[in-house]
């Protein structure tokens, strides 16, 4: 059975992509810290435990990123004659549903306790022999949780784009966005000393809420990658503009008549069929085939083992594209 080749990166790209993994590996460090400071000041607010668990949750993404790093780097094998690039879109999948089904079951708890109108208190704590408000020390944790990790978000996301790596872009978009969680529980937590009870609640449900909404179109993204959709861009709904580039560099070449490209993601990397209409020029037609190949794959370092198909003709007489080796 053939297997893939050998996929390197370029020189540039792999240096950006250690880069991205020393990155989420201070990220992991950081977040543990951050769920750590917060674990300890948690007290009874359901905003706070909303926060706690988002903040919980933002620790899957790096871990799927990192773990697909390391199954990146295998060799394609007879078993697996594709090679493992394609766990980027699995960890991408496995990453999102669980912020999904958490999201839900927070969602669930703070309508919940909104409903009975619970009534959290947030008592005090000694403090270097100081009686102090709990509320202040879990707004300082909040504000750990939060500011660090919008920096790293935004670090994070034209690495994700330059990588096409979608795991790294669910992470980004989630530790960007951690200052909306923040804010959300510290109005919680103002709201619990000012004594609005239902303050607390209702800023759990949007976090919640939040969390659910991410989780849900990632869960799209990455299934639909799975269900080989055309390629797309982190983060965007619009076909990639390499598959442009191709049809174009394709449809130039002297030997073709008719072009049509059928592409795929495949984690990190591009593939799929080129099918072509060729022109009679007298040259060898495999010789032709293999020089557009080496040619796609010098296009655009996600390009892997892109197929060119000749056919007769791109569509039969019922309009739809005949199979290759139809007659």
């Amino acid at each position: 059975m053939r297997v893939y080749a050998d996929h390197e990166m370029p020189p540039e790209v792999e240096r950006l992509y250690r880069r991205a993994v020393r990155l989420e590996r201070w990220t992991l460090a950081y977040l543990v810290s951050a769920v750590a400071l917060m674990g300890l000041v948690l007290g009874q607010s359901q905003a706070m435990k909303a926060a706690w668990v988002e903040d919980l949750l933002s620790l899957l993404p790096a871990i799927a990123f990192l773990v697909a790093s390391r199954f990146r780097e295998r060799e394609a094998s007879q078993r697996f004659p594709y090679g493992f690039h394609r766990v980027v879109s699995a960890a991408y999948l496995i990453a999102s549903f669980a912020l999904l089904v958490m999201g839900v079951l927070l969602f669930a708890d703070s309508a919940y306790r909104l409903l009975i109108r619970e009534r959290p208190s947030i008592g005090l704590v000694e403090v270097f022999g100081f009686q102090v408000w709990l509320g202040w020390p879990m707004i300082a944790a909040l504000v750990w949780s939060a500011v660090p990790a919008v920096v790293l978000g935004r670090m994070k996301l034209p690495m994700a784009a330059r990588l096409h790596d979608k795991v790294l872009y669910a992470d980004a978009e989630m530790n960007r966005a951690d200052w909306l969680t923040a804010v959300a529980a510290i109005v919680g937590v103002l709201g619990i000393g000012a004594g609005l009870w239902w303050a607390d609640a209702v800023a759990a449900v949007v976090i919640s809420l939040d969390i659910t909404r991410d989780g849900l179109r990632n869960v799209r993204s990455a299934f639909a990658d799975l269900m080989d959709r055309i390629p797309t861009s982190p983060g965007e709904e619009q076909p990639l503009e390499l598959i442009a580039v191709v049809e174009r560099h394709v449809r130039s070449l002297a030997w073709v008549r008719e072009a049509e490209v059928r592409l795929r993601e495949h984690g990190h990397l591009v593939t799929g069929e080129v099918y072509v209409v060729p022109e009679e020029t007298g040259a060898p037609l495999p010789h032709l085939v293999q020089e557009a190949v080496d040619d796609l794959q010098q296009l655009d370092w996600r390009l892997r083992e892109v197929v060119v198909v000749p056919l007769p003709a791109l569509h039969d007489e019922r309009g739809s594209a005949p199979r290759p080796g139809k007659r």
